[in-house]
């Protein structure tokens, strides 16, 4: 064997030896994630070791593939390839840049699955939109060991490089080869249909495909079986974002009929229902209040082992917990695009905020005649965009942001929780006293990395795990401690609003509407009654309460789903404001919805993408690249699809749901003022 290896011309033997470097690179890439990263509620180690097989298959695709350029070369120039000095700087040059772009997508990848809990797709571009990239880096600053990450990769590349050129060398001093002209022939075929062969990875028809990871339902296992670099590119020829007005027509009467549209007509495509009000209700303030990152799981309401959000729980007794309560997707500006214009943002890789034919459209917010209105963070709104979803549609809209707060920034995210519920509240007790009625969008940013807290009034601790029951603490989904004290936090600032709220005078005269944007990553939970964590529907299941001591009944429960595009038409009829929706949101608490209700959802599941319609007992969902639908009864086995057993059922679903997805993408363009 030895002989055999020697025999061999050393160009071939040098890319077969930069071959296994390479492949070794994405293996040490693959057991990093394996090891700190990779969550799965599967036991079966034969499950776990096939998502290992196909992803090491995977790697040897991506491997071959970067390989051809130097394999090219060599064949070429052949035993020259080591005496020529330009073919030296480009093979140095080369394999400098190849280990420096993998190495740093592959970061990039444990991190955006760190945060998001799914491989790298190109939605990551978004962090990278002009205006908004400052913030995203000091996000990145404050949040990770930026200097010790780039020490750590300065001295990765310099122990590459010395690899490198001992290779070099080593190969360079050996005795050269010669090859009669047949039997190179006969070399170049054998490496072409090597190669090819390895590029194809499959003994089948079709070559390997991404899909082939998704052989469970469990996104962890998919996870471990794709390539991120590989995953990431065959993503890229995402269509851009459009609607078809054909399309529209089909499925309009489903989702008017749902919606209950005033004069359905498939023409005009009309979507409008007018709410005459109620003037003798009164005109009482509206606080909504955005919870970032506050999915229900994670919340005492819900059952969570910690308890971890004592002043949440008091209010959601003494008020309204909607115990069902979704967001269209997973994104905070695509849930605050998504509560102010009432249509889900469906969008594929850019947000709706950033896409300017997007940014003109008839809001509920805007009717509240007789109201100032507010838009209140900590940060800038420059942030995605979000400063033109408001001022663009909502008339004489104050926006408070950083600069406008007294307060020092605490973070990247602007201003504490605790600072900015504490100016905010200076503002409303002003408004009260004038006898101003208000509605107000409070955006909290703290239950987010970097995790900032702060004493508040001087009595907020942050916990440590020795004051912890950990074995309650690993059923809980919490990934870390830090994210279980920003929850804490947030929790601690809730409570600081309603005191303040109280001690201003405007307490008994306001709505609070409390809402997650979206769920946090949590590790795998089960304590819910749902296996939502499986299902993939629990990053949209949200915390949602009211609380208004003199106008709410205290302990109402609502299971009826809910959706935060419903959150304006339901305070617009609380406090008998007249108004137009032209939305896809509806009134929360109307009793002839108590059966037949539905919430949009979108999610992803082993790196696919679904939309969905969610109710009391089914779930139907559509695969949003290939179309095919799933359908799912709640009460009996939420995993087990259904659909050829219930026909009829089905197929009204399936109308609803293109059809409302459908008028979605039609009324995002089409919604104009």
């Amino acid at each position: 064997m030895q002989n055999f290896w020697k025999n061999i011309p050393r160009y071939i033997r040098y890319v077969f030896v930069q071959t296994l470097y390479l492949f070794l690179l994405m293996v040490m890439f693959r057991l990093i994630f394996y090891l700190f990263f990779f969550k799965t509620t599967i036991t079966d180690a034969a499950v776990i070791a096939k998502a290992w097989y196909l992803g090491l298959k995977f790697d040897m695709r991506l491997t071959l593939i970067l390989i051809v350029p130097l394999l090219i070369v060599t064949l070429i120039f052949r035993n020259s390839y080591f005496t020529r000095k330009p073919i030296r700087k480009f093979n140095f040059a080369y394999l400098f840049i190849l280990y420096l772009g993998l190495t740093l997508l592959y970061i990039l990848d444990l991190g955006h699955y760190d945060y998001l809990g799914i491989r790298l797709d190109p939605s990551v571009l978004r962090f990278l939109a002009k205006g908004e990239r400052a913030d995203n880096a000091h996000m990145v600053w404050q949040s990770y060991p930026v200097v010790r990450g780039v020490l750590a990769l300065a001295l990765f590349m310099f122990f590459l490089l010395v690899i490198q050129k001992r290779t070099w060398k080593h190969f360079a001093a050996q005795p050269e080869i010669y090859l009669r002209k047949g039997v190179f022939v006969g070399w170049t075929s054998a490496l072409i249909l090597l190669t090819a062969a390895g590029i194809y990875a499959n003994v089948a028809y079709f070559p390997l495909r991404w899909s082939q990871a998704m052989f469970t339902r469990d996104n962890g296992v998919t996870s471990l079986g794709l390539n991120p670099i590989l995953y990431f590119v065959s993503n890229l020829n995402v269509k851009g974002d459009s609607f078809d007005p054909e399309l529209t027509r089909k499925y309009y009467l489903p989702a008017a009929t749902y919606l209950r549209v005033d004069k359905p007509d498939a023409a005009t495509l009309n979507y409008k229902r007018h709410f005459p009000g109620d003037s003798t209700r009164p005109k009482l303030n509206i606080v909504l209040v955005m919870l970032e990152s506050t999915g229900a799981a994670p919340t005492s309401m819900y059952g969570n082992p910690m308890q971890p959000t004592p002043n949440m729980q008091r209010l959601a007794n003494e008020g309204i917990l909607f115990k069902n309560f979704y967001v269209p997707a997973v994104s905070t500006a695509r849930t605050v695009f998504a509560v102010t214009t009432g249509l889900p943002d469906i969008t594929r890789v850019r947000t709706a905020s950033r896409h300017p034919q997007m940014l003109d459209q008839r809001v509920v917010m805007d009717q509240f005649t007789g109201y100032d209105k507010y838009y209140m963070l900590g940060g800038n709104t420059n942030w995605a965009n979000i400063r033109a979803v408001f001022t663009n549609n909502v008339e004489g809209l104050k926006i408070f942001e950083e600069g406008d707060w007294k307060s020092p920034k605490a973070d990247v995210w602007g201003v504490s929780d605790f600072d900015l519920i504490t100016e905010a509240s200076a503002i409303f007790k002003e408004n009260n006293d004038k006898k101003k009625p208000f509605v107000a969008f409070l955006q909290l940013a703290d239950n987010h990395p970097p995790y900032t807290t702060t004493k508040g009034n001087g009595d907020f601790k942050d916990l440590k795990e020795k004051d912890l029951n950990m074995e309650q603490f690993k059923k809980s989904g919490f990934v870390s401690i830090d994210q279980f004290n920003a929850l804490r936090y947030e929790d601690y600032n809730v409570g600081h609003l309603i005191d303040l709220a109280a001690k201003g005078g405007y307490l008994d005269n306001t709505i609070f509407v409390f809402f997650g944007d979206h769920n946090c990553i949590l590790n795998p939970y089960s304590f819910m009654p749902l296996p939502e964590y499986e299902m993939a529907t629990g990053s949209v299941h949200v915390t949602a309460f009211m609380y208004s001591p003199k106008h709410i009944t205290p302990g109402q429960v609502i299971t009826t789903p809910g959706s935060l595009l419903d959150i304006y038409p339901t305070v617009a009829d609380m406090v008998g404001m007249p108004y137009n929706n032209y939305t896809m949101g509806m009134n929360l608490f109307d009793s002839t919805r108590a059966s037949g209700k539905y919430a949009f959802i979108q999610y992803v599941r082993n790196q696919e993408g679904y939309y969905a319609m969610i109710g009391d007992q089914y779930l139907y969902e559509i695969n949003s690249k290939t179309g095919v639908p799933a359908m799912y009864d709640l009460q009996a086995d939420p995993q087990k699809n259904i659909i050829a057993q219930q026909p009829d059922t089905a197929k009204y679903l399936d109308n609803l749901t293109r059809g409302y997805y459908e008028s979605t993408r039609y009324l995002l363009f089409n919604n104009k003022k």
